[in-house]
């Protein structure tokens, strides 16, 4: 729970004051007592001294104000709610290793499905674009609230040679400030979502471009590809398809994402779910004014119970 004007909480001191003021008479009428020595005829004067049920209401009243004060400060609790804006830049390996078919019926038609399915996903007020990379990276879409034509764009990725992860993210970036300064006067949140088996061979290094994207607060989760145990034909050659989880693990860390492994079509599914769902919601602040209020009513009630039970008056 927080406060929206914790500022109004110095008022608790004009409560503590009444406290206090409730404790100096009280020991002055103990003063008073302690004077009239002659117990015998004080017990025939006064011969009922109320206990201690006599501190009771006094103590719900000063817990009412001190609710009624909380009140006053706009007590709030976090609430998470469905995030209205954002702007989602999907990142794609369309390297050679991709064509592994590790996962059916290969790394890269599994990707697209699953990537198509987590654009479908997201809110129409979202904003989403679309970056392919492999010896080189680039802007396929632009952010835009179309998702079918991102969507669309997904289903033509083709493959290319080298992997430049690095650069995958600086265009995603790039692609993401532009959308921010037509923007300008309030940009949505952002994010990247890259897939990848993660060795990066071509471009600028991956820490380069996680400092950057730390830097802007864009996080970036990864989804790392296969189980690494596949092979892919070049020029009329096996080559293993070595998967760099760590490389994308770190890059999901250092920014603030997520990092998922992919090595069945169902594992994939279920990542964009997980992504689409911390993509979707936001935590806002709701104000519970009206509990404290009614817990400040239910205590001058009590006030009111205690005193005309044990004393036969209001307070």
């Amino acid at each position: 729970m927080t406060f929206l004007e914790p500022q109004r909480l110095w008022l608790l001191l004009l409560v503590v004051a009444v406290v206090a003021a409730y404790v100096v008479v009280q020991r002055r009428r103990r003063q008073y007592t302690v004077r009239f020595t002659n117990l015998e005829l004080l017990d025939q004067v006064v011969p009922y001294r109320p206990d201690v049920r006599r501190h009771v209401p006094p103590a719900l009243f000063a817990a009412a104000l001190g609710v009624l004060v909380a009140a006053v400060a706009q007590p709030a609790m976090p609430v998470e709610q469905p995030r209205e804006r954002a702007t989602i830049m999907v990142a794609v390996d369309v390297s050679l290793s991709m064509a592994a078919n590790d996962i059916e019926p290969d790394r890269l038609a599994a990707a697209k499905e699953s990537a198509q399915g987590f654009v479908e996903t997201l809110p129409d007020r979202f904003n989403v674009g679309l970056v392919s990379f492999s010896s080189t990276a680039t802007v396929v879409s632009s952010p835009t609230h179309d998702h079918q034509a991102v969507i669309s764009s997904i289903e033509n990725l083709r493959l290319g040679p080298g992997t430049a992860i690095g650069e995958g993210v600086f265009a995603s970036m790039e692609a993401i400030r532009g959308f921010d300064e037509e923007s300008a006067e309030d940009p949505p949140p952002s994010a990247i979502v890259l897939l990848s088996d993660g060795e990066n061979t071509s471009g600028r290094d991956i820490s380069q471009a996680s400092a950057v994207a730390a830097e802007e607060e864009v996080p970036v989760s990864t989804i790392a590809f296969g189980s690494g145990a596949a092979m892919i034909e070049i020029d009329g050659y096996q080559v293993p398809a070595d998967i760099d989880k760590d490389a994308l693990q770190g890059l999901a860390d250092d920014t603030g994402g997520h990092f998922y492994e992919a090595e069945s079509e169902e594992e994939l599914d279920q990542v964009y779910e997980d992504i689409g769902s911390s993509l979707g919601t936001e935590v806002v602040h709701e104000e519970i004014v009206t509990r404290f209020v009614v817990v400040a009513i239910l205590l001058f009630l009590g006030t009111a119970v205690a005193s005309l039970l044990w004393f036969q008056r209001m307070p």
